[in-house]
Order: structure tokens, then sequence, then C-alpha cells
């Protein structure tokens, strides 16, 4: 079922109770007030009655004939009166008693001073009435027809009035849930429009601010970011095609030399040591991949747990001083730096990854291979800083310096594959952290800030 349809069929249903309820509501108190109403007009009619047979002098024959004549052309109120004794005083009619009176309600009456009740359908009301010191039971009874009448036609005009009003409703239902849906409609179709090849295409939007605009805008968003997130997938599939290549191209022409003629012992071991290497090179760029992949998740699926930074620095310190003898490392945390400071919620395994590649990387281009940390705090933040004495990076590549696979002139005197700087800066975003890079002629410093 479309929401359109739910929507109206929701909203007349709403209705229909809505108007349900205020219908019997209407219906109950109009059928309380009219029986209140008419028993006020017996009472009335009984002490009229009464002081008419007591008062007046009107002969009791007369009041017969006027009851009789009376009731030929509406539902005269037929009254009796009884003496304390429960004797008959008068009867506007005695052969077509409607009440019945009888010993018991007559004691009731002269008890409770006023009964009201219904005979089938006739209502009847019994009250005392004093006259020269007595009292008498009064009793008076009556069928309503202008009440009832008036009730058949308030329930007859509901039942229409409900059903017409319920009848509009729907259409009008119908009308509006079209008109405040159409927009979604367009959107739907503009969105089957929408392939992998049409990325670049965005949905319109409007100054309103509603739940469809909001909806419109959000999916732009989306778009937005699967538009990069392709964009970036092509460029990254084509780089690493090309990094794959050349070390796949020089081992397969190693083998196929070697295989083609006859090498020395020593030639067959120098082909083994380059084939070894570029295996090796393949190796390394396939663990910086499987790095950069896991530095890709989305955050809420990378588990982070409280970790120190100086214990991370440490592990990363021993880690490149093992792989490479020849750099040289010096790590300096100031001592108003306190152990709280430096427990932060991270990822070890990812942190270290992005440490390894900023010591690697100030030593790598250092021309004394060296590389000093410095931990500090400032501005209530944890300041790292990677610094290195050596090349100077032109302002050109501080712009481009983070992007993946790029590599300056200066750079590619040195092996690599321009993913390390693009996985740090992806590492450190994930911690909520920020990067920054300087260069000048005094040193190429890599800012890591944590807020703690």
């Amino acid at each position: 079922m479309k929401i359109r349809t739910r929507l109206t069929l929701l909203f007349t249903l709403i209705t229909a109770m809505l108007l349900s309820i205020y219908s019997v509501s209407i219906y109950y108190s109009s059928k309380e007030a009219r029986e209140k109403s008419f028993y006020s007009e017996l009472q009335n009619e009984a002490i009229a009655k009464a002081d008419l047979f007591f008062q007046s002098s009107l002969p009791e024959q007369e009041m017969h004939k006027l009851y009789k004549n009376n009731n030929r052309t509406l539902n005269e109120v037929q009254v009796a009166i009884y003496d304390s004794n429960n004797r008959l005083v008068y009867h506007d009619d005695a052969k077509v008693d409607y009440v019945k009176e009888d010993r018991e309600m007559l004691s009731e009456i002269f008890q409770k001073k006023k009964i009201t009740f219904f005979s089938g359908k006739l209502q009847v009301i019994g009250i005392v009435y004093h006259h020269s010191g007595k009292s008498y039971a009064v009793t008076a009874a009556s069928y309503d027809q202008y009440g009832y009448e008036y009730l058949t036609h308030l329930l007859t005009i509901s039942i229409v009035a409900f059903i017409s009003i319920l009848v509009l409703i729907y259409l009008a239902g119908i009308f509006l849930s079209k008109k405040t849906l159409s927009p979604l409609s367009e959107m739907v179709n503009q969105i089957k429009k929408i392939t992998a090849g049409r990325l670049q295409w965005r949905l319109k939007t409007t100054k309103e601010n509603d739940e469809l605009n909001e909806l419109a805008q959000s999916f732009n968003g989306m778009l937005e970011r699967l538009e990069n997130s392709f964009d970036a997938q092509k460029y990254f599939v084509s780089n690493i095609s090309h990094e794959l290549r050349t070390p796949l191209s020089a081992i397969i022409t190693e083998l196929e030399l070697a295989s083609e003629k006859k090498q020395t012992h020593e030639e067959y071991q120098q082909t083994i040591q380059r084939v070894l290497e570029d295996a090796r090179n393949m190796a390394k760029l396939s663990n910086s991949l499987m790095d950069l992949a896991k530095a890709s998740y989305d955050p809420n699926e990378i588990s982070f747990s409280e970790i120190r930074i100086d214990e991370i620095l440490l592990e990363s310190y021993a880690k490149i001083i093992k792989e490479n003898s020849g750099y040289k490392v010096s790590l300096n945390i100031e001592d108003t730096v306190e152990e709280q400071q430096l427990i932060i919620q991270g990822n070890e395994y990812l942190l270290q990854v992005a440490f390894n590649n900023l010591i690697d990387n100030a030593c790598k281009y250092s021309p004394e291979h060296t590389c000093s940390i410095d931990v500090k705090i400032l501005s209530g933040k944890l300041h790292i800083r990677f610094s290195n004495r050596g090349i100077i990076i032109s302002q050109e590549d501080l712009e481009h310096i983070f992007e993946p696979f790029y590599r300056s002139e200066n750079s590619k005197k040195e092996k690599g594959y321009g993913i390390g700087l693009f996985l740090t800066e992806k590492i450190i975003h994930l911690h909520h952290a920020v990067i920054t890079v300087a260069s000048d002629d005094k040193a190429t410093v890599f800012t890591v800030e944590f807020s703690i």
C-alpha cells in the first residue's frame, strides 16, 4: 500500500473516530436533556392539575372532558391524585390507567417526596402535594412524542452528516496527500535516473525549510561522498596497478633472462637478490595497502580503548631502530606533561602505523637519518612534533603532501609509494586529532595535536 493511500485512510479513520465520539456525546446529552426536561413538564402538569382540582370551582366531569378532548390531538398528561390513605381522589381517566398505582408505589412517593421512572414508553413522576394541611400523592404520566421525534431527527442528521463528512474528508485526504507527496514522487523519479555512471547528478532542492528539502540535501551529500569515493577508488586502482606493474615487470624480466641463458653461480645469486628485493617491495606495498584498508573502516567498526601515547612512541622508536640500524631517533617528553595527559581513547595498532610512518619519513629524508620527537602540552592539547633537518619541502609540495600516491621531486630519490602520509592523515583524523606540516631551512616538522 502506498504511503499516500495509507495516510488518507489513517486520516479518515481518525476523523471518523473523532466524529463518532462527538456525535454519540451530542446524542446522549440530548437524550438526557430531553428526559430531564420532560420530567420537569410532568411535574408542572401534576401541580397544575392538582391546583385546578383543589382550588378551582371546575367540576370533575369538566376536567375529564378537557383531558379527553386534548388527548385526541396530543399526548395529554394523565394525572391521578391519592390521599394519605392510598384512596383515589381524582383520576383523568380511571378506565385507562397508565401508571397502575399500587400501595407500594404510593408509599414510596410519600416517603421520598418525589420519584421518577419509566413505564414502558411512558415517563412517570410521582410527587407529594399539600393542601389544607393534608398530603396527597400526585402522579403524572405521558409519552414525549415531540422529544422522541426530535431525537430521531437528530440521529438521522448525525448519520447523514457523518457519512457525508467522511466522504469529503477521504476525497480531501487524497487531494492533500497527493499534493503534499508530489515532491517526493518527483524525487523518486530523479533517483531512478542516478546510476554508477551518473553520480554527478543531484536532486533538486528548494529554499523551503521542510523535511523533504532536508532529505534532498542529505541525499545530495551522500551522492557527493559516493562520487568522491568512486573517484578516489578509480584513482587508487589506477595508481596501484602502476605501482604493482613496476616490480612485477622487473621480476618477470629477471626470471626470463635467467631462464634464457646459462649463468654462473654468482650471476644466479645476483638475479635472486634482485628478484627478492622486488618481492620485498611488493610485500611492503601490500602491507601498506592493508593498513590503508583498515584505516578506511567505518569509525564505529574500529575498536578504541584507553592507550598511552608514550608507550606507543617507544614501541615505534624501537621498531624503526631495529629495522634500520643507521637511523637515529630521540624521544623527549617534557617534565610538565603529566601521566594522565598521555592517556587517550584510540586504536593502538593504527596509531603505531602512523607514528612508524612519521619517524621513518623523518629519518629517510634527513641526510643524517635523524628524527627528533618532542612531546609537550600547549593550550590544553597534547602536541607531538616529529622533526628532522634536511631537504626543504616546497610550498607546492606541502599542499599535496597528504594526497595518495603523491611524491615530490625530492622524494623520488628514495623508495616509496606515496601511501604513508596519506594513511597517516586518515589514522590521525580517525582519532579526532589534527596533523600539520611546516618546512623551512631550519627543519621539517610534522605536528600531531590530540585533545585531552
